[in-house]
C-alpha cells in the first residue's frame, strides 16, 4: 500500500498506459480520477476498477476543461497528491514536410499545451500544501526518434525537457517532477505508429527493443507507482526509461 492515502488524477486513464498506471495506483491505496476524453469509457473503467476510481471527462488541450477537472478533483479529494499527464496522441507515419498543419495542430495540444495547462491549474494547491507529485508520459521517441513521426518525437522531447525544467523551478515548493519513458506498447497509439498492423512491422519494431517485447500497462504501472510513492522522494528531474534496452 505505497500509495495510501494519497489522490490522483490520471489523464487518458481509461486505456492503454493509463488505465496500467490507474490500475497499480488504486492497488496501492490511492484514489484515483479516471480523467478521459472518452467519458463513458472512464466512467466504465472506473466502475471496474473499484470505489477508489471516479471518472471525469476532460480535453487536456482546453484550458476551461482543465480547469474544470482540477476544480472537481480539489472539491471530491480535497487537495491532489499526484498528477499523471499520460494523455497523447501521434500523427500517422508521414514525411515531415508532409504532416497537415491539423495534425500538427492537434499533436502539440494534446501533448504539450496539455502539460502547461495542468500545471496552471493544479500547481498552485501543489505549493499552498508544500508537496505533490507530477508525473510526465513521455516516450522514448523523445530520446531517439524513429523517421517519420517526426513532430511527436519533437513533442515528446518537449515533455522531458519540461519535466527537467519543472522538477528546477518546483524542487523548493516539496513538488517533485519526473517522467517515464516507455516504448510502444499495446495500446490504442500502436497501430498509428506503425502505420498498419502486420507480422512483418510487429518483427521490424520488436527487433529494435532488446528485451524482445512491447511496452505493457503493468510496466508502466509499476515505474510509476515507484516515482509517484514516498520512496522515491529524493528523485525528480529523471526522464525514466521504460524500455526493455531500446534506447541502449
Amino acid at each position: 500500500m505505497r500509495l495510501e492515502g494519497k489522490t490522483a488524477i490520471v489523464t487518458g486513464g481509461a486505456s492503454g498506459f493509463g488505465a496500467g498506471i490507474v490500475r497499480k495506483f488504486i492497488s496501492e491505496g490511492a484514489r484515483v480520477m479516471v480523467a478521459d476524453i472518452n467519458g463513458d469509457a472512464a466512467a466504465a473503467f472506473a466502475a471496474e476498477v473499484g470505489d477508489g476510481a471516479m471518472a471525469q471527462t476532460v480535453d487536456v488541450s482546453s484550458g476551461d476543461s482543465v480547469r474544470q477537472m482540477a476544480d472537481t478533483a480539489l472539491a471530491a479529494f480535497g487537495n491532489v497528491d499526484i498528477l499523471v499527464n499520460n494523455a497523447g496522441v501521434s500523427h500517422l507515419p508521414t514525411a515531415l514536410e508532409e504532416v497537415s498543419e491539423a495534425d500538427f495542430d492537434r499533436v502539440l495540444a494534446v501533448n504539450v499545451k496539455s502539460v502547461y495547462l495542468t500545471a496552471r491549474h493544479l500547481v498552485p494547491s501543489m505549493k499552498e500544501k508544500g508537496a505533490g507529485c507530477i508525473l510526465n508520459v513521455a516516450s522514448t521517441a523523445g530520446v531517439s526518434p524513429r523517421p517519420r513521426l517526426n513532430w511527436y518525437n519533437a513533442s515528446k522531447g518537449w515533455m522531458i525537457t519540461a519535466t527537467k525544467t519543472m522538477a528546477v523551478e518546483l524542487a523548493p515548493a516539496g513538488i517533485r517532477v519526473n517522467a517515464i519513458n516507455p516504448v510502444a506498447g499495446e495500446t490504442p497509439l500502436l497501430k498509428t505508429f506503425m502505420g498498419e498492423d502486420t507480422p512483418e512491422i510487429r518483427a521490424k519494431f520488436l527487433s529494435t527493443i532488446p528485451i524482445g517485447r512491447f511496452s505493457t500497462p503493468e510496466d508502466m504501472g509499476n515505474a510509476a507507482c515507484y516515482l509517484c510513492s514516498d520512496e522515491a522522494s529524493m528523485v525528480t528531474g529523471v526522464a525514466m526509461e521504460v524500455d526493455g534496452g531500446r534506447c541502449i
